[in-house]
Parts: C-alpha cells; sequence; structure tokens
C-alpha cells in the first residue's frame, strides 16, 4: 500500500481516497425463502461452492467515488508520476 495512486476517473484526486477490505462469507441460502440455510468457512465448503478469489482490497476515490481494484489506481498512479 506504499505505492502512489490516482483516480483514473476524474485524474485529479491523487491523495484522498478510502480503502475498503472485501471479507467474504460463504453461506448457503434457500432459494424460496431467501433464509441462510449454511454458513461455511473456507475449510469447510461443500464440492460445488467456489470460494472466493478476488481481491482482498478496493480503493474508492473520495473525490468522485469511484471504486475499483487497487491495482486501478496503483497502475494509473505510476502513469501520472
Amino acid at each position: 500500500m506504499s505505492q502512489v495512486y490516482c483516480c483514473p476517473n476524474c485524474r485529479t484526486n491523487k491523495s484522498r481516497f478510502n480503502l475498503i477490505q472485501q471479507i467474504a462469507t460463504p453461506i448457503k441460502k434457500d432459494p424460496r425463502s431467501g433464509e441462510i440455510v449454511a454458513q461455511y468457512s473456507n475449510d469447510t465448503i461443500e464440492p460445488f461452492h467456489l470460494a472466493y478469489n478476488g481481491p482482498d482490497v478496493r480503493v474508492q476515490c473520495a473525490a468522485c467515488g469511484l471504486i475499483e481494484d487497487e491495482k486501478t489506481f496503483a497502475a494509473f498512479g505510476e502513469r501520472s508520476q
């Protein structure tokens, strides 16, 4: 996280951001009622339940509100130096 960010949308913000930490919770829901039937840990997932493999951190520009993967803000920050 010690990399330079720049918003790829507004292109002016290089200092104000919100870091969003994503914590995935594997669950199984009843298709009729929408109630949670089971909650799993990543070690006890059923065979047809894929584990979350997305980014752990996303970044939001605190000027325009764009939310993207951290890599996007870092790559644009490198280009704008």
